[in-house]
């Protein structure tokens, strides 16, 4: 068993952004090591098509996922996924990582890039039903659910400005909220309250999703009452929050209230030599494609700081 590897750069997670990083870093010649403790994609495998990527017209996440895993191993980068990381020592010269198994590696900079997660409602059938009725992206997904019925799930500002988007597409939205108020600026709150196409069912919640190769279903619960109806529905589009995959983090790398990794405009972050990029940064918008751009800095970043700190190592061996 390998016990010591060296790489000029480690990126830690395999979604658009590591992936991007990835290819950005081996076509520069910088000996790169992709790691991912899930599957290599992220997010993007569980997108059924992907419509608004610039130059494709249309793509499943894990073809996607698969093109990009194939360009960055062309250009030499080494990838290992479905691992699990034991320890992190980011703040010395030398960067280290051990995996569970024992295996060490070292590196000059390392790119986070752990992505995040789209909080769930954590109900019977929700699982098996993701990406098949059951979204977490408007944008990505609204255009399938044309003239279809749909519940949005939420009371923010994302799930009202959502659900008004999602108007464009769908003939009827029902806006489904466990309180009797929303959480919102009053302006989306009046914008949902008054348009056409969008009905409320306050104080209720989705307590179990129905269906077998697609979403056919909801159970919604009345919380005053305790009354479980069922509903046919074609889709469903939850915005309750998003959690960022950055707890292995805590106490080492600088994070925001919301536990995001906060970088500069280089992607840098609190530490030196380590940067981050994709959904985990603190951010406004999470796509498909701003997680690729960020990858692109943070890498064009990355390797412009490990190639003046071999060049500084070279000056001071032949002083």
């Amino acid at each position: 068993m390998e016990t010591n590897n060296h790489y000029d750069a480690i990126v830690i997670g395999a979604g658009p952004a590591g992936l991007s990083a990835g290819i950005y870093l081996s076509r520069a010649r910088v000996k790169t090591l992709i790691l991912s403790e899930g599957t290599v994609g992220g997010q993007m495998i569980l997108t059924h098509e992907i419509a608004n990527y610039p130059g494709v017209e249309s793509i499943s996440g894990y073809q996607l996922s698969m093109i990009m895993r194939n360009q960055a191993k062309k250009f030499g980068c080494d990838i290992k996924s479905n691992i699990l990381v034991e320890t992190f020592n980011l703040d010395k010269d030398l960067k280290e990582i051990v995996l569970a198994d024992g295996t060490k590696y070292t590196a000059d900079a390392v790119i986070l890039s752990p992505g995040g997660r789209s909080r769930t409602l954590g109900m019977p059938g929700e699982d098996a039903l993701k990406g098949k009725g059951i979204s977490y992206c408007a944008t990505c997904d609204g255009d399938f659910f044309t003239d279809k019925k749909i519940i949005v799930v939420g009371g923010g500002n994302s799930a009202l400005e959502e659900a008004v988007s999602l108007t464009k597409y769908a003939s009827k939205v029902t806006i489904v909220h466990q309180f009797d108020h929303f959480q919102a600026f009053e302006y989306a709150i009046e914008e949902a309250r008054n348009h056409p196409k969008i009905s409320l069912h306050m104080e209720s919640s989705i307590t179990a999703f129905h269906g077998n190769e697609k979403l056919e279903g909801v159970e919604i619960t009345d919380l005053k009452s305790g009354l479980k109806q069922n509903h046919p529905i074609d889709g469903v589009f939850i915005f309750i929050g998003y959690v960022p995959n950055t707890e292995f983090l805590e106490g080492k790398v600088e994070l925001s209230e919301w536990k995001e990794i906060i970088v500069d405009a280089d992607m840098q972050t609190s530490i030196k030599g380590i940067f981050a990029a994709g959904d985990s940064i603190t951010k406004k918008y999470r796509q498909v494609t701003t997680a690729v751009a960020d990858g692109t800095i943070a890498a064009l970043a990355a390797s412009k700081y490990i190639h003046e700190l071999h060049q500084n190592k070279q000056l001071q061996h032949t002083r």
